[in-house]
Parts: C-alpha cells; structure tokens; sequence
C-alpha cells in the first residue's frame, strides 16, 4: 500500500525518477497523427461543400440557388439545405455511436488496436466517398469516415496522457490538436487546388483522406501500448519494460507501484459507465460534459466547416474564400503551437479565459460590422471584407491556444484510470453530438440568425469563461493517477468530492493504507 499512502498525500509524483525520452516524443508524434483525420474532414467538407461540381451532381438545387442573383439579405440563405448540412453532420452522428464501441476496445483490447481500428476505418470510408456514384454511397462513406474519427478520438488523446511525463503531459497532449490543424490546412490547400480540376475535383479532395488514415493505421502498427493499459489487462512486465524505456531510467518503482494500485482499483470496477455518475466522480463527468459541449459553441466548426460557404455568402468570390480559408488554416496550427510551448508553464485555466475573451471581442465586433455594412441593398466593401476575415482570423487564433486543444487534453487527463476509457467516451460522445447539432443546423441557423450567429456564440464563449474561472481547478504538473487531490483541494468541488468516502472501492484502498500508515507510526 505504499503507492496508495503516496498518492493520498500527494507526494509520490516528486519521487519519479526518469527524463524525456526521444522514445516517448517520436510515440506521441505518431499516435497524433490520428488528429489529421479529424482536421482533414474539417477542412475539407467545407470547400468541397461550395464547389459547383460536387453541388451539380448531388445538390443541384443548391448548386442552381448558389449562382441566382438575389439580394444581400437573401446571400445568407444560399446554402440552406438539410441534405447538404446531412453530408457534413452524418459524419460525426456515426463518430458519436462509434466511440461506445471504441470505450470497449480501449479498455479491453488497449489503447493501440483502437487507434488502428480507426484509421481502417477512414481508410473505407476515404475510398467510398472518392468513389461516390449517388448520394447513399456518399453519406455511407461519411459514416465509416465517422466510425474512424470515433475511434481515434478515443484511443489517441488517452494514449498521449498516459505516455507523457506529467511535467510534459500538456504540451506532448496538444500535439493532437496540433495535428488536426495541420489536417485542417492541408485539406484547405487541397480543396485551393482542387477547386479548379474540373469534373471531378472533388473526388480527389475526399479521396486524399486515405494519405491521414494510412498515416494512422500504419504508424499505429509499430505504437507501443500504453504502461497504464499494459498493467491494467495484466501484462506487469510488459508495462514496466515500456514504462522504463519511456521514462529512460530503471528506477520507476514508485510509478509503477502507482500504476499497480490504479489498475487493481480499475479491476475491481465492473461497470465504468455505471461508476462513472456515482457522488465522488461528479466533478470529472461534470467536465467531460461541459467542456466538449463548450469547445464546439464557440461556433468554431461553423467557421472551419463552412468557411468558404460563409465567407461565398458574404460576397466573397470562389477562389477569394478559398484563399481565406487556407488563411485561417494557417492561424490555428499556429495557435496550436502557442499552446505547445506555453500549456505546461501558464496552466490551462488562464489560455482557457485568455481565448475565451479575445473569441467574445472578435464575434461582438463582427456582428456589429455586418449588422451595420451588409444586408438589403448594401454589400460589404472590400476594406470592411478584409476586417472581417482579420477577425475571423483572430477568433481562429484565440480558439486555436486555448478551446481548441484544452477541450481534447482536460477530459483525457481527470479520470482515474478505472472510468478513463468510460470519461473519454463521454467527451468523444458530448463533441460528436454538438458537432453534429451544430453542423446540421448551421446553415439554417445562418439563414434565420444572419449576423446574429456570431451574437448567438459570443454569448455562448461569455459563459464558458466565466464556467472556467469559477469551476475548472488548474491541472498543470499533476500526475494523471494523483488527480483526485485536485478536486479535493477546489473551493467548489470539496464539498462533493469527500476526503475519505469507505464505500467507494477507490477510497478502501485509501483509507486502508492510513491506517496502515498510523499503525507504523505508533
């Protein structure tokens, strides 16, 4: 019980021994590649989704609405189609389904087959949509699409948590997020180029997702498992010999023995999902909610699925919103790399509230300009166009080293290991629905709201700040498998969170080890 002693007092994380290992770095840089998948969908159904070609052979109606002379007011109505909104949105609706299958694969099977099982996946659907001769082949490659975003949702955000340092954990950790703006970009500058490929420009936008997925499925062959995931299905040596070579050191003792303790109370627990909403986790479900429902009403996919569509229904011409598009691509992998080099020293609540509040700034002033510039008889000018797209920039910028990344590496980080595939499926689950949601209504939201959308999330970030600051305890620097002393010591959540609760399984073994403690020291 000397791993459980530790842990109660906190104290066990000062005596890991190990560095950071080139191991360890070149692992996490192949598992993110599972966020290229995600970005590249991202990026590449919204410009697929204004090409005249692509919109001619599946929806004409848009495609005939999109080039008819209306008023600027009628321009935020042009793409208003719930078929087109489906091709976006199917995705992620079958993501959401495929990540409860995905929570099993990751615990029972571990964190690497997940992995790969989702690149084959996207590898499928890659070659159905490219292939796509009607609508029902299109939106079946959307789903097997969406059953490989699910499944490396999952398993590849979990896996990054548990190899990295704690000390590092934040920065290897966003290195998922950096891969999906990388995804996010590559798919604008394919869909720059494709655009102008005529008929069948389109098939090559979707069909170059198979590049990611390869990425993924064979870069997760040569993956290690994970020490947590190896130790917790019963493979003790095969966990201490990864754990030594990504930690550079033999001397892991005391993290090992924490890891043991963790996966004998994980063993114990037959049921995650059901445990999961018991009292004492209450703080961790609360954010694997919050958070991901949060991350998506910043309106950042509206922008990032939709660009070339909102920035065609603002007045811009085909190949200008392309080019902004690409633009915005650029500044969230920027951001991203913002995040990687500060998370670890600033903490996560302070990037959270920082781009909460530089989000709200941009959306009010947008809504404001479009209100005031655009709409009935009046078009927006060309200075007033580029003002937009800088702020649309900005907002990207702010939800790219804040939103963006921290909503995927909070959730991953909270759970104890006993509920961590059931946590992550919840946050996989709360962000593929809201995708979805959002996705499917944006268009029509667009329509109806007109400048109000950006209103509509402004309002939405002001809250999720404010949720921040009051609700979220900092998690820089603390151990994954000491996470429960974060909550104990918050204003808010100490009241739910008991120092010592006898009925849980996790707290027997917490309060058998004080008194164990007690008992040596008499």
């Amino acid at each position: 019980m000397a791993g459980t002693v530790a842990l109660l007092k906190g104290g066990s994380a000062k005596q890991y021994a190990g560095h950071t290992t080139v191991f360890v770095v070149v692992a996490c840089l192949v598992a993110a590649s599972g966020g290229l998948l995600f970005g590249f969908d991202i990026g590449i159904s919204g410009g697929v989704t204004s090409m005249d070609d692509f919109l001619n052979k599946f929806f004409p109606a848009v495609e005939r609405r999109k080039h008819k002379k209306v008023s600027h007011e009628d321009d935020y109505c042009k793409y208003d189609n719930q078929g087109l909104a489906a091709f976006t949105s199917s995705l992620y609706i079958a993501g959401l389904v495929a990540t409860f299958g995905a929570s099993y694969t990751t615990r029972a099977w571990g964190r690497k087959p997940t992995i790969i099982i989702g690149g084959i996946s996207f590898l499928v659907g890659a070659g159905l949509n490219a292939g796509a001769v009607n609508l029902a082949m299109l939106l079946l490659g959307r789903i097997m699409l969406g059953v490989g975003v699910g499944f490396g949702n999952q398993a590849v955000p979990l896996y990054l948590s548990e190899m990295a340092p704690a000390h590092l954990r934040g920065g290897l950790n966003m290195l998922f997020q950096l891969a999906t703006t990388i995804g996010i970009l590559t798919a604008n500058l394919v869909n720059y180029g494709t655009q102008k490929i005529t008929p069948w420009g389109w098939r090559l936008s979707l069909g170059l997702a198979a590049v990611p997925a390869s990425v993924m499925t064979l870069g997760g062959l040569f993956l290690p498992e994970t020490p947590n995931s190896l130790i917790e299905r019963g493979y003790l040596d095969k966990g201490r010999k990864i754990l030594e070579k990504i930690r550079g050191t033999k001397s892991v003792d005391v993290e090992y023995t924490d890891l043991i303790e963790a996966s004998e109370i994980a063993k114990a627990v037959q049921h995650p999902f059901r445990n999961i909403l018991k009292r004492r986790n209450r703080p961790q479900l609360v954010m694997a909610i919050a958070l991901p429902a949060f991350q998506l009403l910043t309106g950042i996919n509206s922008i990032l699925f939709y660009a070339p569509v909102l920035f065609q229904s603002l007045g811009f011409g085909g190949n200008a919103s392309l080019y902004s598009s690409v633009f915005t691509g650029v500044v969230i992998m920027v951001g991203a790399l913002v995040t990687i080099a500060t998370v670890d020293r600033w903490g996560r609540r302070l990037l959270f509230m920082i781009g909460g509040i530089q989000m709200v700034v941009c959306q009010v002033i947008i809504a404001i300009i479009l209100a005031s510039k655009f709409g009935g008889d009046k078009s927006l000018s060309k200075g007033y166009s580029v003002v937009v797209v800088l702020l649309i920039c900005i907002f990207v910028a702010g939800f790219g080293w804040s939103w963006g990344g921290l909503g995927w590496l909070v959730p991953s980080e909270i759970f104890p290991l006993e509920t961590r595939s059931a946590g992550q499926s919840i946050t996989v689950s709360v962000n593929l629905f809201f995708t979805f949601v959002i996705a499917q209504a944006f268009l029509k939201m667009l329509c109806h709201f007109k400048y109000g959308i950006f209103l509509f999330f402004a309002g939405w970030e002001f809250i999720m700040t404010v949720f921040v600051y009051f609700l979220l305890p900092e998690t820089r620097n603390v151990p994954i498998e000491e996470m429960i002393h974060v909550w104990r010591a918050h204003w808010f959540w100490k009241r739910i969170v008991p120092a010592i609760d006898t009925g849980s399984v996790v707290e027997k073994y917490e309060h058998s080890s004080i008194e164990l403690e007690a008992k040596g020291q008499q």
